[in-house]
């Protein structure tokens, strides 16, 4: 009886792990997703802000270098890489 159930116990303790780790998986992809969907709106919305006023403080230039840093490390490399280039250009005000 003992053995039958050490049988059964170790390949179901597999399985379990296994589905685990895949439902933790997908979840994990869902927010690097959402992060980086985030984190691009968000340099999105500085360039439009400080290209309308033509200037852009220091303090923003680092909030956003970061911002792109932690957006470029999730894997986004796309028109917001632009966007951050043309922001960091803009002039700081006086």
């Amino acid at each position: 009886m003992k053995e039958l159930f050490f049988k059964w116990l170790i390949p179901f303790l597999c399985g379990a792990a296994v589905s685990f780790a895949c439902t933790m998986l997908v979840k994990l992809k869902a927010i690097k997703n959402g992060l980086q969907c985030l984190l691009r709106a968000e340099i999105i919305r500085s360039h439009e802000k400080y290209c309308e006023r033509e200037w852009c403080p220091i303090y923003a230039k680092e909030a956003l270098t970061r911002a792109y840093a932690a957006y470029h490390a999730l894997g986004g490399n796309d028109v917001a890489t632009k966007l951050y280039e043309e922001t960091l250009g803009l002039p700081e005000p006086k």
